[in-house]
């Protein structure tokens, strides 16, 4: 179910990011390359902070 949410959470934050960006102002887009950044940087290190957070909340696998 952590899984599930952690990319939920990235695909979303990817999404809007890239409506935003289209739509609104071009600045949007460093939401979209954060979380890109992100989501290597967990391939890497196999940490995540959202995972960490939703695993203090009692959210199981």
């Amino acid at each position: 179910m952590r899984d599930r949410i952690i990319r939920g959470v990235a695909g979303t934050m990817v999404l809007t990011g890239l409506l935003l960006g289209y739509f609104v102002n071009e600045y949007w887009y460093i939401l979209t390359a954060f979380v890109g950044i992100n989501l290597f940087q967990s391939s890497l290190s196999k940490w995540c902070l959202l995972e960490d957070i939703l695993k203090k909340n009692g959210i199981e696998n």
